[in-house]
Parts: C-alpha cells; structure tokens; sequence
C-alpha cells in the first residue's frame, strides 16, 4: 500500500504534460516563428510499457490494436467536397491546447481538414497502438497523441476531417530493429547513404505489412483517410546508390515497385469495407518531369490513388525551372505552371486520381513567406483547374491572414506576382507586366479596400517562358538540390 500515494503522484504528473505538446517528456511546441523542435531529437523516449494493450486479431498482415471502438462508437466523418487542409505533427496534434487553437482557426476560416502524423519520419508511432511489430521494436516509445479515439470524437464534434499520414522508407527505429527490412549494401548489411541515413526498402513485403497494420488500425478508430509520404526509393549520388541493393525488386522497374505497393495498400484498405480514400505525397518536380529517379512516375501512380500530393514548394525548384531564374520570388507562377503539368498528364491516364497539392506556408530563403506569398500559391491552384490543397509547416504554425474567413474577406487580399505585391483582382494584368527588378513595395501599401468577386473566370495559361518538353531525367545536381531541400523542410 505504500506505493500507491506514489502512483497517484505519477498519474498526476502525466496528466500535467498534455497541454505542453508532449506526453513523453514535456517537449514544448514551438512558439509561433521560432524554429520547429526537431521532437524526435528532443524529447526523451518514454516507456512503451506505460500502458499495456492487448493485441487484437490480426485482420490483414500483423495488425493488432488494443484502440478500437466498438462499431457503434466509431466516428463518423463526412468527406469535405473539397479538402482545404493543415499539417499538424503528432506534438501539435497531442496538444490539447494546440488542437483548441487550431480547431478555432478552422472555424475562423475555410480549413475543413486537419492531417495528422500516425508515423513521422522519426519512426515513432504517435499513439498507443496495438500493431506488434511497432511494440517489439520500441516504435512506442515516444507517445505523443495520448488519446487518439478521444481526439477522433473531438474532430466529429468540431466537424474536422481528419486524415492520417504514415511516412514509409524513413524509419530509423525499424531500421535498427530489422535491418533485413531496409536496403542491403553489396558487402552486406543495410545500406547507408553518405548522410548516415538508412533507408527502408520500398520493394519488401514485410515493410508494407508493417505500414497497412499501422494503416488499417487508425482507420478502424476513426480515420477516414489514409495519406502516404516518402513512397519512393533513397536519393544519393550515383557513387552511393551502386552499393544499394534492392531484394524484392525482381527485375521491376522503381516505377513499378512503387506501383506494386500503391497496389497493395489499395487492396488491403478496401478489404475493410469503410470507403477508405488513399492518398500519396510525391515530389513536387513529379509533374514536369518524366523520371525523378527515384520510383515516382506521374503516369505510373496517378491511377493507383484516390489523391496524388504533389509537393510544389516554390523554394524547393532549382534555378530555371519553368523559366524563372528565382522560383521562390514567384509563388503563383511556380504552383500554377507544375498544377497545369500534372492536369495535362492526368488527361492521358484512365482512371487517374485527383489532384491536391501541398503548398508552402514556411520560408526557406528570400522571400520571406507570409499571408501574399501563400494565398498567391491558393489562388495558383483554383487558376490550375484544383480546388484542393494542404499547407505545409513543420512546427504546425500558420498564416492565418492568408485563409479566407468563414464569413468572406472583409478586405482584398495581396498576392505575390511576378515578384510584386498586387490585389487578388488585378492578378490577371500583373502576369502580363514585366516581372519587378526592385524589391516588393510594403505589404500595408498594396491592401485595397473591395472585397473581390470570388466567380471571375479561369485565365488563359499563364505566359511563364517554359519550354513544353518535359526532361526525362533531373541532372544529379539539380536533383540533389531539390530533394536536399524537401528533406530539410519536411524533416527539421
């Protein structure tokens, strides 16, 4: 009996975590325009012991949650006409404070939908799952969403959709823990690139049963929407990647392992009978490109998901691309030209998915990016012929003055077009005028007072100096560049 006044006192430290982001050892949320907290790093594992589960029958691979809701007590989501959507980490998202705010932002505003880390690029799992694999390599060591079911309800209350993002070949935790599941180098062993970094192996049958067990439990919780990221085969240079082997691939193309396990998760996610939506990310340079090198081909996914996620960061093109030496400095010229390239290439495809691309709401080099650079990107995609989209922040922070209020806009908002601050309105004209030399005049002096007309007509295509061929292949610099910058926005 002299331990329980001990137990109580641990209980109510636990309790007094929630609101700081963290339920494993207190890692504060980063404060708005600070640096995101690298959390993997940060925080200090907790014991995966904390709360047992009892596993529950395996239904597909090796899935056993000890979360699920009885049938009746499972949320019910209804799936938005079109998805305007915030990233939100697993620490935002275990927030109770956070969740609140950003369940008030959505209600401010036109956001419908909320993604949610189930399994970041750190390994962890971000709740307290049942899936055996995850328990065994110590994937549940950090729980950062404490009561996944309880925020499900919270969300059906609020009206929120919310859909689950699991990253694939990134996983340091599995990575150690099975390393006959990751690439092998020729000497034997798991193949590690020239950063240190082991990557999974995309062709192995049991990594895909690892990520559809994680996948198909948050659905029977709740989820409605399954979003996939880092579906690809490792970057590195040439040099690096011949020691790279592939056990699985049998002669495939990258293209087509990719495909294969698009394929796969399709087949196992509507075996459930739950009218599941499965959705990739991919990079942004996917759609003017034919081959990025790394499995993902426009032609050879689009029609293996409900939703294709291309990732059009305008800071993330490297110099040129589509005709504009500082592709950072042109938000809308940038997003609009890589949409209109993927719409194109849909055309050709029987049975391709949508499109609902992740726009950039951080900064990364000059311009820094407020509320003209990320509404520019919104208004891109509408003039694209999209009406979908996510923002992207790895702290979760966002630019609320660049979303439209509930209500309407009150005031004009600013854009940035060729490289100047303009009204939304006038956005049309500013296409056709020389692209600024001089810096961009203060954002306070370009706001109008009229509200805009929100049923203007589509605009001609842009005339951004581009050339229509699309490279087979990115130049190894050029591709080393891009993705070095998606990693470091997606992963910091």
């Amino acid at each position: 009996m002299r331990r329980l006044p001990l137990l109580l006192l641990a209980a109510l430290c636990w309790s007094c975590v929630g609101d700081a982001g963290s339920s494993s050892g207190g890692v504060p949320i980063p404060a708005p325009g600070a640096e995101p907290v690298a959390a993997a790093e940060a925080a200090p594992d907790a014991s995966p012991d904390a709360e047992p589960l009892q596993p529950a029958p395996a239904s597909g691979g090796q899935q056993a949650s000890g979360q699920i809701p009885a049938p009746d007590a499972r949320p019910v989501f209804e799936r938005p006409e079109h998805v305007r959507a915030l990233y939100l980490n697993a620490w935002a998202a275990g927030s109770t404070k956070r969740m609140d705010q950003m369940i008030e932002v959505a209600r401010r505003t036109e956001i419908n939908s909320f993604v949610i880390d189930i399994k970041d690029a750190s390994g962890f799992v971000s709740h307290r799952t049942g899936v055996p694999v995850a328990k065994a390599i110590g994937a549940t060591g950090e729980i950062r969403i404490r009561d996944l079911p309880g925020l499900l309800k919270k969300l059906e209350a609020a009206g929120i959709y919310p859909i689950a993002r699991i990253v694939i070949v990134r996983d340091p935790i599995l990575a150690k823990a099975r390393p006959a599941l990751a690439v092998q180098d020729s000497s034997g062993g798991a193949w590690v690139d020239g950063k240190g970094i082991i990557w999974m192996n995309i062709a192995n049958r049991d990594l895909w049963d690892y990520e559809l067990d994680l996948a198909e439990e948050v659905v029977e919780l709740g989820f409605p929407e399954i979003q996939w990221d880092y579906v690809r085969f490792p970057d590195a240079p040439r040099g690096e990647m011949a020691h790279a082997r592939f056990p699985g691939t049998n002669g495939r193309a990258k293209e087509e392992v990719v495909r294969a396990f698009l394929e796969y998760a399709d087949q196992r996610l509507d075996s459930l009978g739950l009218d599941v939506t499965h959705t990739a990310d991919v990079f942004g340079i996917t759609t003017s490109t034919v081959d990025v090198g790394i499995g993902q081909v426009w032609e050879r996914f689009i029609d293996r998901v409900d939703y294709a996620l291309p990732m059009v960061y305008p800071s993330h093109y490297y110099r040129g691309s589509f005709g504009y030496d500082r592709p950072n400095s042109y938000p809308y010229e940038i997003v609009r030209a890589a949409l209109e390239r993927a719409m194109e290439r849909s055309q050709s495809v029987p049975g391709a998915g949508k499109i609902r691309p992740y726009l950039q709401d951080f900064s990364l080099g000059q311009p820094a990016y407020g509320a003209p650079e990320v509404r520019a990107q919104i208004q891109a995609t509408y003039d694209a012929g999209v009406e979908d989209w996510v923002l992207w922040n790895a702290g979760s922070h966002y630019s609320e003055d660049a979303l439209q209020p509930e209500d309407g806009w009150k005031e004009e908002p600013t854009l940035r077009i060729g490289n100047r601050l303009v009204p939304m309105s006038r956005r049309f004209e500013a296409l056709k005028a020389p692209a600024a030399a001089a810096p961009a005049p203060k954002r306070e002096e370009s706001r109008p007072a009229a509200p805009p007309k929100r049923e203007e007509p589509r605009p001609e295509p842009a005339a951004a100096p581009t050339e229509r061929t699309l490279p087979r292949v990115l130049d190894a610099d050029s591709l080393r560049r891009w993705i070095d910058s998606v990693n470091s926005a997606r992963d910091r």
